[in-house]
């Protein structure tokens, strides 16, 4: 869905290639869009480039998963509803483990640093950087560990059930949980929206929760 929308490339860390989507050129409008005050478009920017290198990090925390496993990455890939890190072959519900697990611990440890940090700056700006920077790899954190497809915490969640249970038991258990939350995602939205100002740019594919449920290809 990404392989062709690349619109810069460079090599990160471990020589990973890193892609960064056209469509973040609509996030970046999303975001800015709603600083129509020029005193604010500043801070609107900021948000963006705190969001854009949280969410890079995130996923350097799975390529580097994948790697001290030695499991091949291919890319990381930055696009409006987040990123990937794609590896070159199937990996074990073991391995999984590690990788999935890798991308929110970077988010929790982006916020416990910039928490105990952020008392002890006396620049307003950043403080406000810091601030920003922690609060939202909280978020991040969260989110990304609720038991949804294709989320960390969906994946992790169908790994460690099949430590517990046969595979095909696990497949199950995990579509049904997901098939509750895509239920329960549009008020969700709603209740975002209205008590925080914001609206989630992902949603839960129905499909995949089907499938697993019905033990299908998924």
């Amino acid at each position: 869905m990404y392989s062709d929308g690349a619109i810069f490339e460079f090599r990160g860390p471990w020589n990973v290639p890193i892609q960064l989507n056209q469509s973040l050129i609509l996030l970046v409008l999303i975001i800015v869009g709603f600083s129509f005050d020029p005193g604010t478009l500043p801070y609107a920017l900021g948000f963006v480039s705190i969001l854009l290198g949280s969410i890079l990090l995130h996923e350097l925390g799975h390529a580097w998963g994948c790697l001290i496993q030695g499991v091949p990455v291919n890319r990381v890939v930055l696009y409006c509803g987040g990123g990937f890190c794609e590896h070159r072959r199937s990996t074990s519900s073991y391995e999984d483990e590690l990788i999935v697990a890798m991308g929110p611990i970077v988010n929790l440890t982006l916020w416990a640093v910039c928490s105990l940090v952020e008392p002890f700056v006396s620049s307003p700006a950043l403080g406000w950087v810091l601030v920003v920077t922690a609060q939202l790899n909280l978020w991040l954190a969260i989110f990304n560990m609720l038991p949804l497809m294709p989320l960390d915490g969906g994946r992790l969640f169908h790994a460690m059930l099949n430590r517990m249970v046969k595979p095909v038991t696990a497949t199950r258990i995990a579509g049904f949980v997901g098939l509750i939350g895509v239920a329960m995602w549009l008020p969700m939205m709603v209740f975002a929206y209205v008590n925080f100002g914001f609206m989630f740019l992902f949603f839960p594919p129905l499909l995949r929760h089907w499938h697993m449920l019905r033990y299908a290809q998924y």
